[in-house]
């Protein structure tokens, strides 16, 4: 057994300063506000625990792309947002040609399926059913309409391993794809799109549950054509992602949509890619070349924003940061990088630190940088700076 005190402890959606947490194994087996039960075994008077963050939406890191599918690839990827507090990741793949993609799932499925590495709770498909007109950095040779023969194929070589895909709702066959999915347990996710606000409000009729990098990759609000932002933010059987890197979405919208849906519709994601953690240079998404600039990834040639280099305990910091009242603020933060996207996931015992959950938690400095984490009960301390 380890029991750990802190200065500050995220128990249970609430911060306890001072509080404690108790693991045995992988499992958090006891927690709570003030004095421990016990003399503990590890003191840490001047930091914050936390839930270790769920990553929804990440394509990469430290020069890995989980694309690639390959468990060494996978590994070292999901290694790199480790050390940056992520316990828990959806292995996130952009559009490529339909072999490609089915080679890509069945690699990521066995490696997944043989628990290399644990942290990697499934797969996330962006793509290739999106929008030309609103595709980004998707290679556009490659967008395709929703066939049921590739999803049967996709749905088959998972092996239950998909969790999530990102479409685009006004693509012919979208209905029929929306439909499939939420039957075989997939979360549908609106993104990438042109859709209009009641094609939009269609699909989540339909089954349309998350959006993904809200305002990014869809038209910007109008109030004459509000399109699928609106009609996803004001839905409460949406979750939203937010990108809170501090260049995809302003901060004054980051507070406006956090005020507006509530920290439990509100998942913060990074959207790296295999560029986060390698400096600037050049860099692939797929198949399209990148130029990474002042931590800033956009398709070469181009102003387009292509992923983004952020790490999760980036983006919390950025978050905890909003607001004027700083447990209220962290405690949202913990929500959004935690609890919220579990939640969504339906990842039952991660995301919370609770009696029961899994020992899966993040020690933060007075920074509230990553000094520590414990990931299933064991500690991990080769943090990043």
């Amino acid at each position: 057994m380890t029991l750990i005190r802190a200065g500050a402890v995220a128990i249970d959606h609430r911060i306890c300063r001072p509080g404690w947490v108790q693991t045995a194994g992988r499992h958090v087996v006891g927690c709570g506000a003030g004095t421990p039960p016990a003399p503990v075994d590890v003191d840490l008077p001047d930091s914050v625990v936390v839930p270790g963050f769920v990553d929804m939406h990440v394509h990469g890191g430290g020069g890995a792309s989980f694309t690639e599918g390959t468990a060494q690839e996978v590994a070292r990827a999901a290694e790199f947002h480790l050390r940056h507090g992520t316990t828990t990741t959806l292995a996130s793949l952009v559009t490529v040609a339909p072999a490609q993609l089915i080679a890509a799932v069945a690699r990521l499925a066995e490696t997944i399926h043989r628990g290399r590495p644990g942290t990697v709770a499934g797969i996330h498909l962006e793509g290739p059913w999106l929008s030309e007109a609103r595709c980004g950095v998707h290679d556009r040779t490659q967008l395709r309409d929703p066939d049921p023969a590739e999803i049967d194929a996709l749905l088959a070589v998972a092996d239950g391993t998909l969790r999530m895909v990102t479409l685009a709702p006004e693509l012919p066959g979208s209905h029929a794809a929306i439909r499939r999915f939420a039957d075989a347990g997939v979360l549908v996710a609106v993104g990438h799109t042109d859709a209009t606000f009641e094609q939009t409000t269609q699909a989540i009729g339909m089954g349309a549950t998350v959006a993904t990098h809200l305002f990014n990759g869809m038209p910007p609000l109008d109030h004459r054509e509000p399109g699928p932002a609106l009609a996803l933010l004001q839905d409460r059987r949406v979750t939203v992602e937010l990108i809170a890197d501090g260049v995809h979405v302003h901060p004054a919208m980051l507070g406006a949509v956090i005020a507006a849906a509530g920290p439990d519709r509100v998942a913060m994601v990074t959207d790296a890619i295999a560029a986060a953690g390698c400096g600037d240079g050049l860099f692939r998404v797929g198949t399209v070349p990148i130029e990474v600039e002042s931590g800033v990834a956009r398709m070469s040639g181009t102003s387009t924003l292509a992923g983004s280099t952020a790490t999760m305990d980036q983006l919390f910091r950025l978050v905890a940061g909003l607001g004027s009242d700083p447990d209220v603020a962290l405690a949202a933060a913990v929500r959004m990088t935690a609890a919220t996207p579990a939640a969504t996931l339906g990842l039952g015992r991660v995301g919370i630190l609770r009696v029961g959950f899994d020992a899966n938690l993040v020690v933060l400095d007075h920074d509230l940088r990553v000094a520590a984490v414990m990931v299933n009960g064991e500690w991990r301390r080769d943090t990043d700076d």
